[in-house]
């Protein structure tokens, strides 16, 4: 599939396309969601009042909670139109589900195809799933709809089971893998005690979910270099939410997750709701556009991040997402430092030998967090040299628990959770 149109075409054009659908947008909500009828209201604000997108300051936020509260107020259709229910994984508390019309459906394939497409994907292309597509799980299903849509081959292994992974692989020759980092990890490291030469195996690329493997400054993090130093294998970095059925997918720059014009307007926003500065870190803020089911505007997904608005390589004109630096919510304040998880597990994902781990935060009696990081190893990790590690890199020593793999796993890879729990939050 080629570049979109839009994505190459100069800023106005890009800006006059997304005003007129943020019209369209606020003109079907205002008819249709009984949410963001109050909404609106409540914050004094008629549809009419938008003729710009800089207008798009003038409506209020939404926030997860406004989801979790009023559900159904923000659909904006009825059973008889929902085509498919996706969910989200309720890490935040309840879950929310996404009702999804035909037509969404054909805007998450849509999505996903352009996706995969800016990670140099093609009709040539073999996908091997290594997420799952049950639970209500939108990413897995997308994957697969995108797929399809560039006429690729789809493997849904799902995952776990490392002997089945590299059994698929050496049947199918899959050209591609779509997969969470850590567990790529655990693929390298499975076929090097089996005796399997992965490096010369048909993979030629990794599509990277829900863990980060560059940071800030778009050099490989820890995990994306332990990742290379093993296996000389091109790895794309991809964001995405539930909530906006849209994704961020890296091309071959490796420079951040491009913007689709044509179905997001997204902001970086500060405490106070109003637009940073051109790469200042905010937390992003969407509007998604084109969906009818579920649409939303203004919407705070919780994620600090920024843009980088430099010319890309690539030929699209579109602004890049960086890595994500944390979630606002996940926010650490330990003895009189601050931090997010990301740095954590980035130190952590340095040490080879640390098989698997869990960072965990709760609260004393005075309301104080606490930081724990509970780790399972392959060789003896020497405690101290690790605590000085995370004194000088984080300026804070949690407290460190080795515990046995059998005891770990279960905790980082729950049968109930769609993704690997590598920060537990006690304090609420």
């Amino acid at each position: 599939m080629l570049i979109p149109s839009l994505e190459t075409s100069d800023d106005s054009n890009i800006e006059n396309y997304q005003l007129e659908e943020l019209k369209k947008l606020l003109a079907y909500v205002n008819e249709r969601s009984t949410f963001y009828q109050k909404h609106f209201k409540d914050a004094g604000i008629t549809i009419n009042d938008i003729q710009s997108l800089s207008d798009l300051g003038k409506l209020p936020i939404t926030q997860k909670s406004d989801l979790q509260t009023h559900q159904r107020e923000f659909w904006c259709v009825g059973a008889d139109q929902i085509s498919d229910y996706c969910s989200t994984s309720g890490t935040e508390g309840k879950p929310v589900i996404v009702p999804l019309s035909a037509n969404d459906v054909d805007r998450l394939a849509y999505n996903e195809a352009i996706s995969l497409s800016c990670a140099g994907g093609g009709e040539n292309e073999i996908y091997q799933l290594t997420t799952t597509i049950d639970r209500q799980f939108m990413a897995g299903y997308a994957y697969a709809l995108g797929a399809k849509k560039i006429g690729a081959g789809m493997l849904r292994v799902g995952p776990g089971l490392p002997e089945l992974q590299w059994r698929m692989i050496q049947e199918v020759n899959p050209t591609a893998l779509i997969i969470v980092p850590s567990f790529l990890n655990k693929l390298i490291e499975y076929a090097s005690k089996q005796g399997i030469d992965y490096k010369n195996s048909s993979v030629k690329k990794a599509i990277c979910i829900g863990e980060p493997v560059r940071n800030a400054d778009f050099q490989l993090n820890a995990i994306g270099q332990r990742i290379t130093s093993n296996w000389d294998i091109e790895l794309y970095s991809t964001y995405a939410s539930t909530e906006m059925g849209t994704a961020f997918t890296e091309c071959a720059a490796g420079k951040g997750g491009h913007l689709h014009p044509e179905l997001l307007i997204a902001e970086i926003l500060d405490e106070n709701n109003s637009p940073v500065a051109p790469g200042e870190i905010g937390e992003l803020t969407i509007t998604t556009l084109g969906i009818e089911a579920m649409p939303l505007i203004r919407f705070k997904t919780g994620d600090l991040c920024y843009f980088d608005y430099s010319k890309c390589e690539c030929g699209r004109n579109t602004p890049r997402l960086s890595p994500i630096l944390g979630r606002k919510y996940q926010l650490i304040k330990y003895k009189g430092t601050t931090c997010y998880p990301p740095a954590i597990f980035d130190l952590l994902d340095s040490e080879e030998n640390i098989t698997h781990y869990q960072v965990v935060v709760d609260a004393d009696e005075f309301s104080n967090d606490t930081l724990k990081v509970l780790y399972s190893c392959n060789n003896d990790v020497d405690s101290a040299e690790l605590s000085k590690k995370f004194k000088s890199k984080l300026r804070v020593t949690p407290e460190l628990s080795r515990i046995s793999e059998d005891e770990l796993f279960p905790r980082v890879y729950p049968k109930s959770s769609r993704k690997p729990i590598k920060f537990l939050d006690q304090r609420k």
